[in-house]
């Protein structure tokens, strides 16, 4: 079969930078949308649901929605993995799906802004709770055959990072773009109303997303790259003998791990730049978009690092260099420490410059180490399940976020009284220094649990010629899973 070039790798990544706008439309605006706060009303916002903890005193009807969403993804995600790696579609078992769900998923995405009822009622509800459901379907249609992907185009190591790399900067280019709206709805607001300069700018967003994923489904011919037999696995069967992989277990766990520490972070960066850095606001994007900046500078060095000391190894620095990270936001987090002077940009420059490498190594290598640990299962078991893999990395992705948003709302207000009826989060100095601590915990604890994942014996598994130089990095290790048999 052919090996994909440098410039098909690109196109393939474009189908990334496209679905990742989605995504980050989401993540970035969704509780913003719908759960404005009494500056956004007094600009012109509508309440179209009800407002503030109104779930038990402690959930908003927002966070009810999205969390019984999530048991709904949690469901498909497996389903579609396992139709995916079964099917027999003379196209390829991957194409097909992401083909079908790019146009749902963008128009799902912006009707997912477009409650019917300019004020709050039920019928809001219903629709906010129909088209999140929607959106997460296709998203999964889309994504988990387009991870699974990753494995099959990658042919040797040298490919399988080189895509890696491509996709994590699209991944991130696209989150980026979906945070645009801060900007020119702005612009537009004056002539269109508060809710439609969002609209605007998420059809733009959509129409833009929605080619960058078909682009890859029309521009590569799966069958060409790819020849793998269907598995015959039910779903059933599949996820158990999925999540009976003893690497991957230690990987999911080690993931989970990751995802809980970084959400955190990432969700309360706005409050520790507003709180405990003693800044305004707007330059919450200017650290955000500097982190951002500063890790793709490290982008290309990632491949050459591996080849001299191996994934794991990488993986741990990077989860240790993340802790250290959260160590320094703990310390600013401190009442007294920061006052939005020149201390206050020392700390902020600090994080900035030591999250750049972690975030550039646990952005990359992660999704090759599932292709590694599939293919490896692949060669093993006769069984071509990587969709499945994938899934479930997905799985451990959206636990570790949804945990880290409970421990965070949980954690972060500790210290204040929270009025029941705001959607406006007030959280303490006190409460933001336990947030960057249990974050540091989580990273350290996964560095912790990967010192398990026997690297050595999966990448002997699926060697390949061409993969000597990623070989010779691990060559003198001994893996601490097989000691222990």
């Amino acid at each position: 079969m052919k090996r994909l070039s440098k410039k098909q790798m690109i196109i393939f990544a474009i189908g990334q930078l496209g679905w990742s706008m989605l995504s980050g439309i989401i993540s970035a605006w969704l509780v913003t949308f719908y759960l404005p706060t009494k500056g956004d009303i007094d600009a012109g916002a509508i309440q179209y649901i009800v407002p503030g903890l109104a779930i038990g005193g402690f959930m908003t009807v927002l966070g009810l929605i999205t969390a019984l969403s999530r048991i709904f993804d949690a469901v498909t995600d497996p389903l579609i993995a396992s139709l995916s790696d079964r099917s027999k579609n003379p196209r390829g078992r991957r194409i097909p799906f992401m083909q079908i769900a790019a146009i749902p998923l963008s128009i799902v995405t912006v009707l997912l802004f477009c409650a019917p009822i300019a004020e709050k009622s039920p019928w809001n509800i219903v629709w906010i709770s129909v088209a999140i459901v929607l959106f997460y379907l296709f998203m999964t249609m889309y994504c988990t055959p387009y991870n699974a992907l990753i494995s099959e185009f990658g042919k040797t190591q040298e490919d399988r990072m080189f895509i890696s790399t491509s996709i994590s900067l699209t991944f991130f280019a696209g989150t980026l773009l979906a945070y645009t709206p801060f900007v020119f709805a702005g612009l537009i607001r004056g002539a269109v109303g508060f809710a439609w300069s969002y609209r605007i700018c998420f059809i733009v967003l959509a129409v833009i997303a929605c080619v960058c994923m078909l682009l890859p489904t029309f521009l590569l011919k799966e069958k060409e790259f790819v020849d793998t037999k269907p598995s015959e696995e039910n779903v059933i069967r599949s996820l158990v003998s999925t999540f009976k992989n003893r690497d991957f277990t230690t990987f999911s766990l080690s993931d989970i791990m990751y995802w809980v520490g970084l959400t955190m972070f990432q969700t309360g960066l706005p409050f520790f730049v507003k709180v405990s850095m003693a800044f305004d606001e707007g330059l919450v994007m200017v650290f955000m978009g500097g982190m951002t900046v500063l890790s793709a500078v490290f982008y290309p060095f990632v491949t050459k690092l591996v080849k001299k000391f191996g994934k794991k190894k990488l993986v741990i620095a990077g989860f240790l260099g993340l802790a250290v990270c959260y160590a320094i936001a703990a310390v600013c987090s401190i009442e007294g420490i920061c006052d939005g002077g020149a201390i206050s940009w020392a700390f902020g420059i600090a994080i900035m410059i030591i999250s750049a490498l972690p975030m550039a190594l646990l952005g990359i290598i992660p999704q090759s180490i599932v292709a590694d640990v599939a293919e490896a299962e692949a060669v093993t078991t006769g069984q071509n399940r990587e969709g499945m893999f994938f899934a479930a990395r997905t799985f451990a992705m959206k636990f570790g976020q949804s945990l880290a948003m409970i421990l965070f709302t949980s954690l972060a207000i500790m210290g204040t009284t929270q009025a029941t009826e705001s959607n406006d989060i007030v959280p303490s100095n006190i409460g933001l220094v336990v947030v960057a601590i249990v974050a540091a915990a989580f990273c350290v604890a996964g560095a912790i649990i990967l010192v398990f994942y026997r690297e050595k014996k999966v990448m002997k598994t699926i060697a390949k010629e061409g993969d000597e130089a990623f070989l010779k990095a691990i060559e003198n290790e001994k893996d601490v899973g097989e000691k222990a048999e």
